[in-house]
């Protein structure tokens, strides 16, 4: 959906020279597409018709914001503005939902269920969007990706600060055991670890 949006916003309709936003996202919305296909072709049945349906209520708030905005406002200042801070709406969603994460990883003082890349990739995000749109003067782009920029930040302080809290999980492996009767003494049994 944010990125939907985005691309929305980046339209010559909504917001003119906005070729940046307007092309990343819509190679973002490529990517997110191929992703969405083969989750539906790999899930199962249920999963599909819950995906499904949630991909239908998705195309109709898209409609919905499409047709009341070209509809409903005529310049492209009121239109930037709309889309804008639906944009920044889903935008802080979108930086704001690995909070839940954060707190299960202050509650259980481990960063097992918080990958350091997702929070570094975040961070390095929010920083670029937070630059452009600074250049650019967007107030849009630059509250969402501030506030990402912030996030990221105290996601990578609560990483460091907890990574060595967390306990290592051992590199040994446990080898399977193979039991095989002995040939030479009938009956007893040898235990033989193979590799």
């Amino acid at each position: 959906m944010n990125c939907l949006l985005w691309f929305f916003y980046g339209l010559p309709i909504v917001h003119p020279n906005s070729t940046l936003v307007l092309t990343i996202n819509g190679i973002g919305l490529v990517i997110e597409g191929a992703y969405i296909i083969i989750f539906i072709i790999y899930a199962a049945k249920n999963t599909r018709w819950k995906m499904l349906g949630v991909l239908a209520l998705e195309a109709a708030f898209m409609a919905v914001v499409v047709a009341g905005v070209l509809l409903g406002a005529h310049t492209h200042e009121k239109r930037s503005m709309i889309v804008g801070i639906l944009c920044v709406i889903f935008g802080s969603i979108m930086y704001a939902s690995p909070l839940t994460i954060m707190g299960k990883v202050i509650r259980t003082k481990s960063v097992e269920y918080m990958p350091f890349f997702l929070s570094l990739v975040n961070f390095l995000n929010g920083c670029c969007w937070t630059g452009y749109a600074l250049i650019k003067f967007d107030i849009y782009i630059t509250i969402p990706n501030a506030l990402g920029t912030i996030f990221g930040l105290i996601q990578l302080i609560l990483y460091f600060y907890y990574y060595r809290l967390t306990p290592k999980k051992g590199k040994n492996v446990e080898l399977p055991t193979v039991l095989t009767k002995n040939a030479v003494t009938s009956g007893n049994v040898s235990v033989t670890i193979e590799k």
